[in-house]
């Protein structure tokens, strides 16, 4: 199987910035799509942004214009940039990869989570 692993998160003032990482722990034949999604207290876990094979991006209304997904192909990373944070961004912020390990064989792998607080 293919495990995900996040690093970036922390503490981080309001109007901050972070800068999420995850990256899967071996070579993919394929990734369809990566993502990121964060899950608050007491809520249920939501999309925060993605993006596919070709490039194309897309972004939960509440982060369009302060977050950016961006990816390395050539290193299966996907990265997050958070800007202007604010404290109703805290949440536990999960990666999710899915693609084709070997022709044939697809998965859909999540990584453990990492802690965004924002808080003055």
């Amino acid at each position: 199987q293919v495990q995900v692993v996040e690093s970036g998160g922390g503490l981080v003032q309001p109007g901050g910035s972070l800068r999420l990482s995850c990256a899967a722990s071996r070579n993919i034949f394929s990734i369809l799509i990566m993502g990121w999604y964060r899950q608050a207290p007491g809520k249920q876990r939501e999309m925060v942004a993605t993006i596919v094979s070709g490039g194309t991006a897309n972004y939960a209304d509440s982060v369009k214009d302060r977050f950016t997904i961006s990816r390395d192909n050539a290193k299966n990373t996907l990265y997050l940039q958070m800007n202007s944070l604010k404290p109703e961004d805290t949440a536990v912020y999960y990666c999710n990869i899915q693609g084709v390990l070997n022709p044939g064989l697809t998965f859909d792998s999540w990584g453990q989570g990492t802690q965004v607080t924002v808080s003055s």
